[in-house]
Formats: structure tokens, C-alpha cells, sequence
């Protein structure tokens, strides 16, 4: 019973990627589905050769007659390494569109299909702008996961931004993407404790989407460990009440508990960080 948003501020660390990875190493015993909700369009359907129809176009349209707890299951496609998602369609204008049916008052398809048990939608929500739809689905998630790489200007923008990002989800975690900054010392700096980080991993990335590797399988890829501890510390964060339904989850706190410890270090050469500093 989770809908976690996975999404960005600036640039491209890697939602999509996160996004995929994350369902690839969820826990057992839940189902995880993986829903394109980028307002600039999905890259799913190109990246894998995938179908237009079904996916998010059709669940939006499906989505003005019902938004019953099945209904985003019935517009699903599997990847090559299994993983079931909605795509997105690769133009704005259509995203966007789809985006606005599926998040206007009364709707909340995906917050409906996060309240079926055992049910775990993880939404790809690409680069979050303050007029977006996708907002919408960031504010309905149980988690927020922020994902921004640990240099000056991705940081800048955390930064300046988080006091209003942070109102966004009863949730909000940061992630770190790549080299950089040490975690401690940006969560020192922002004042902002940091979930986990994401190493540049492009083999782990590959297999994670389902392309043949001829050593490391997923789960053991850095990419892979990391993205599993952060399934597992987010699946950690979410409580459901006695009661707990769709009527429920959008805008009332669950009263989740206190967050863990940021990760290790990483150990890279300090930088200059004039666009960050208080």
C-alpha cells in the first residue's frame, strides 16, 4: 500500500533509472508497478522499444469512467527484465495532458491503485516545475525521493529550494547521485539529512532494465545494492494506520517515524562550493 515519488530539480541524475531499479529491488512479497509521470514525456518507450497503448495515455482516458484499485493494472507492459510499467508518452504536450486527467480533483488513479494491498506504484516523475501536473503526485505519495547530484549547481538548487520542497510530501528524502561532495558534508551544509547515495554504475544500470551482463547480476551491481537499501528504507517509512484507504491518503499524515542515518561517505576531492555555502 505505497506510492513513492521519485523525482529531481534540475538537470538528469537518473530518475527513470532509479525508478526501474527500485521496482527490480523491492522487497518480497510486494508488487511494484512503475508509472511514467514525467510532464517533459517518458523515455521508457524509446529506450525499450515498448508500445504506446497501453500505458499512460490509455490509463487517463480509462481513468475518467473509474479509478478503481485494478485499473492502473490494466495498462501495464514488462520490460526485459520483467519490471511492469506505464509509459509515457515522449511528447510534453500529450504527457502533460495525461498527466492533468489523471491528477484533477476526484481522479487520484494512482493513489487508488497504491491502496490495494501488496501494491506498490512507483512514480517516475521526471524534473518537478512549480506549474507541473506531476506535482499533484508528489503531494498523493507516501515518499518523496529527491534525487540530485552532489555538485555545486545541482546543490544550489537543493538548497534554495528544499523549504518548499519539503512541504510537497509528508516524506521528503534527499538522494545523492554520483561523485562529488562527501554525504556528510552536504547533509552538514543543507541541514538536510541525505537517504542514501547512487553511484554511477552504467553496467548495473543495464542489467537492472533487463540487458544481459556477462558478470555482476543486478542485485549485487553497486547501483543494485544501493537502490536496494533505498527500497528498504523507504518501504521502512511508511506506516498504514487501522483503516487506512484511498479516502484517506491523500493530504493526511500518517504519523511515520523518525528517518535513519545518512550512508557512508564517499570519498572524492573537495570542491569548490561558493553557490551552496550559507
Amino acid at each position: 500500500m505505497t506510492l513513492v515519488a521519485v523525482c529531481s530539480l534540475k538537470g538528469s541524475p537518473g530518475v527513470t533509472t532509479a525508478a526501474v531499479g527500485l521496482a527490480a529491488l523491492w522487497q518480497a512479497g510486494e508488487t511494484p508497478v512503475v508509472v511514467e509521470c514525467d510532464a517533459a514525456g517518458g523515455d521508457l518507450l524509446g529506450r525499450y522499444r515498448l508500445e504506446t497503448a497501453p500505458g499512460l495515455m490509455s490509463l487517463a482516458a480509462a481513468a475518467r469512467r473509474s479509478a478503481g484499485q485494478g485499473l492502473v493494472w490494466q495498462h501495464t507492459q514488462r520490460l526485459p527484465g520483467g519490471q511492469l510499467v506505464v509509459v509515457g508518452p515522449a511528447g510534453a504536450a500529450q504527457a502533460r495532458a495525461s498527466l492533468a486527467q489523471l491528477t484533477r480533483v476526484g481522479s487520484g488513479a494512482l493513489r487508488w491503485a497504491a491502496a490495494r494491498v501488496g501494491t506498490v506504484v512507483i512514480a517516475d516523475c521526471g524534473r518537478i516545475e512549480p506549474d507541473s501536473p506531476t506535482l499533484e503526485v508528489v503531494r498523493e505519495a507516501d515518499v518523496m525521493l529527491l534525487l540530485a547530484r552532489a555538485r555545486d549547481d545541482a546543490l544550489s538548487h537543493v538548497a534554495m529550494q528544499w523549504p518548499t520542497v519539503a512541504r510537497w510530501s509528508r516524506r521528503p528524502c534527499l538522494v545523492l547521485v554520483g561523485d562529488g561532495y562527501p554525504t556528510g558534508e552536504v547533509a552538514r551544509e543543507l541541514e538536510i539529512e541525505v537517504m542514501e547515495r547512487i553511484p554511477e554504475d552504467p553496467k548495473g544500470a543495464a542489467a537492472l532494465g533487463g540487458q544481459p551482463m556477462r558478470r555482476a547480476t543486478p542485485p549485487r551491481s553497486p547501483l543494485g545494492r544501493a537502490l536496494a537499501r533505498i527500497a528498504d528504507l523507504a518501504a521502512s517509512r511508511v506506516v498504514v494506520p487501522p483503516g487506512w484507504g484511498p479516502e484517506q491518503a491523500a493530504g493526511v499524515d500518517p504519523g511515520i517515524g523518525a528517518v535513519g542515518s545518512p550512508a557512508e561517505e564517499a570519498r572524492n576531492p573537495r570542491q569548490s562550493w561558493s553557490g551552496v555555502q550559507r
